[in-house]
């Protein structure tokens, strides 16, 4: 018990350090006006290894790091607390979605079976698959809620400034987030599946 504790936390310090170094890296990569959340991808993982409230953790990590990287200083400067809340909130409840997406499958039983060897095996990869899509799914979608709340006559702003003219909703979906989300969604769909898996094959071994 005191040993698998001990391989928890561990864990769980290797995954902050990466999800905090993926933040800062990924908030050179741009598509439209904000950064690529390439953090995602060891939320995901963590979740699926260390149970929801590791990857809500992980999550929250993300959200401070969004901070200091300073991809939240353009809503700050607008509205402090709205800022907060949302990229709060979006973080940490990606990370906890995730984690119990993965567990609630596991517990259903929801797995793929595969052929190998001549052997019939079960594998997770559709409970990570479906985290996967889970965690860009509500990351976006609280962001979204937090502009429409908190900023949407700096968004109008944009919107028109876009082209879009008075066509906020359309603008938010496909000019303010469209690009990151389904970058987001098809790495992390592909990526996060491979990664848990070797993870495991390794723990095995």
């Amino acid at each position: 018990m005191q040993n698998s504790k001990t391989r928890t936390v561990a864990g769980l310090g290797l995954f902050t350090a990466i999800v905090i170094v993926l933040q800062f890296l990924g908030s050179f990569i741009k598509f439209g006006p904000f950064s690529i959340s390439l953090v995602l991808i060891p939320i995901v993982v963590g979740a699926a290894l260390y149970g929801f409230w590791g990857g809500a953790w992980l999550g929250f990590v993300f959200s401070v790091a969004v901070f200091l990287s300073g991809d939240a200083g353009l809503f700050l400067a607008v509205n402090p607390l709205g800022t907060i809340l949302t990229v709060i909130l979006k973080g940490t409840l990606a990370g906890l979605a995730a984690g119990l997406v993965y567990h609630w499958l596991g517990k259903k039983e929801v797995y793929l079976k595969l052929t190998v060897g001549g052997q019939e095996k079960w594998s997770t990869d559709f409970a990570v698959s479906l985290a996967a899509i889970v965690a860009p799914v509500v990351n976006t979608g609280i962001f979204l809620i937090g502009c429409r709340l908190f900023f949407y006559e700096t968004v109008a702003g944009w919107a028109e400034a876009s082209g879009f003219g008075d066509h906020v909703v359309r603008y938010m979906f496909l000019g303010l987030v469209g690009g990151n989300f389904l970058f987001e969604l098809l790495v992390n769909l592909i990526l996060s599946p491979v990664i848990v898996r070797l993870i495991k094959l390794g723990q095995k071994k």
